[in-house]
């Protein structure tokens, strides 16, 4: 078994994974800020870090998933204001359309999907900590964090704090109050008309980063073995929580830091001002959920990807190429006489087995999941090879099984195998029967017009010298 190697953002190269505990694996992904849809831009993390989570779980490892969902923010409030609705109203519904999103998107639950406002209290506590260590300070309601009390400040994204500084970096915030240029805000003060919790400084609510800091603790502990997100958050939200949660903790916040690249729509930037910015359910409208997960994987999660009609449409063509051999496969297994493997399939056992080989190669070498497609695309090759040559029913069951193992690594092409019932299974038949008078008679019309009702069923059906023979799919 190869040694899984993981690219990792704090030192700029593969290393191999070995989480802090043997056979476990902590993992924190940050989460959207629900004030409107999700766009296709928070659908590669989620997509990205799900097939990882699937990847380690498939490895063996027990995964404590955490992702967190930021329902308190200036969007949000103002999209509550606009709406004459209030802040948790807005939170709330558009976390039930994440939720929507991400479903589609085959992406699991998280094993905690923690909420800023449900851990406030924890937010106040570590401030206070931070305070106390002498790595944060007050100043009329505000509380800064020190950066400069921070030796490493800037390990993440190789920034310069003098650089920082003299560049005017537009992510640097100017504040006549803080003591450094670099400090950045943990509590801040209420605002009329804005959501406000008690704390030592005064009303208030926290700033973006301790958030994502107090539901690592909480839910993970000091220290963790995966932080992700989009590599947008390495500096400066990233950077920060470092230098929170180690300033707070005393110990190493996380050991692996990966992030995904960037979608482009058309080559250029997405932006609202551009017109090109599309939520998952636009572009849901158009294409399957399923066809917008293997879009995502078709490309390394590191390299920026490029989004157009043309992309999705050959990602759709690719897709169904997988879930059509499936088919086939399970056509070709219903109708197949019981047979033991030959001599000559167990002979060949070790091709099959190279696939699996072969996929796990690429996925250990930093999550390649575009490689792990191409072994994919190639086991179709062998699948449908392997039906039309007439293969043993054993040896077909071991084809079918190896596909599903693979797919349902990366949650695409996954066959649902919900059985039917009786009744159902009688309509069918019958509405089979119907077509059969009809073909007799020569009402094609009629004959296509029940295959349609069969398929609006999620049933196909197939024309044989042996008669009708159908199946779910």
């Amino acid at each position: 078994m190869s040694q899984m190697k993981v690219y990792n953002t704090l030192t700029r190269q593969k290393e191999d994974f070995v989480p802090m505990e043997e056979g476990k694996v902590k993992m924190y992904v940050c989460g959207p800020t629900v004030y409107d849809y999700i766009h296709i831009g928070n659908a590669r993390p989620y997509v990205v870090f799900d097939t990882v989570r699937r990847y380690l779980e498939y490895k063996g490892y027990d995964v404590t998933y955490v992702q967190n969902f930021t329902d308190v923010d200036d969007k949000i409030i103002n999209r509550a204001n606009k709406e004459n609705s209030t802040m948790q109203e807005i939170s709330n519904r558009f976390i039930q359309e994440a939720f929507h999103d991400a479903d589609g998107l085959n992406v699991k639950r998280a094993t905690i999907h923690p909420r800023v406002t449900e851990e406030m209290d924890l937010i106040i506590q570590m401030v206070k900590d931070l305070i106390d260590k002498g790595f944060a300070y007050e100043d009329k309601g505000t509380v800064y964090y020190d950066t400069k009390k921070f030796p490493e400040y800037g390990k993440l994204s190789r920034k310069n704090l003098d650089e920082l500084i003299a560049g005017g970096s537009e992510r640097v915030t100017v504040d006549d109050a803080k003591k450094n240029p670099t400090d950045f805000v943990l509590w801040k003060p209420k605002k009329e008309g804005e959501p406000s919790w008690p704390s030592p400084w005064g009303e208030g609510r926290p700033g973006w980063h301790i958030e994502c800091s107090v539901m690592a603790k909480h839910h993970l502990g000091d220290g963790i073995d995966i932080h992700a997100g989009g590599e947008d958050l390495v500096f400066p939200h990233h950077e920060n929580e470092i230098a929170q949660s180690e300033a707070c903790n005393g110990c190493q916040f996380a050991k692996y830091w990966l992030h995904n690249g960037f979608i482009t729509v058309d080559n250029e930037k997405m932006s609202k001002s551009l017109g090109n910015f599309f939520t998952v359910r636009d572009i849901a409208a158009q294409f399957p959920y399923e066809v917008i997960r293997f879009f995502i994987l078709n490309g390394h999660y590191r390299s920026p990807i490029n989004f157009s009609r043309d992309l999705m449409q050959a990602c759709q063509n690719g897709l169904e190429r997988i879930v059509n051999a499936r088919k086939e496969l399970d056509f070709f297994l219903q109708n197949a006489p019981e047979g033991k493997i030959t001599e000559e399939e167990k002979a060949q056992l070790k091709d099959l087995e190279g696939y699996k080989t072969q996929f796990e190669a690429a996925m250990d070498d930093d999550f390649n999941t575009a490689d792990a497609i191409s072994v994919i695309y190639e086991l179709v090759r062998f699948s449908n090879i392997a039906v039309k040559a007439g293969v043993s029913k054993e040896y077909a069951l071991k084809i079918q099984d190896m596909m599903d193992h693979l797919c349902t690594v990366l949650g695409v092409a996954e066959i649902n195998e919900d059985s039917i019932s009786d009744e159902d299974t009688e309509k069918i038949e019958a509405l089979i029967a119907k077509r059969t008078e009809v073909k007799k008679a020569k009402d094609f019309a009629a004959a296509d017009a029940i295959r349609d009702e069969l398929s609006a069923m999620g049933i196909t059906i197939k024309d044989t010298r042996q008669g009708v023979q159908w199946f779910r799919g």
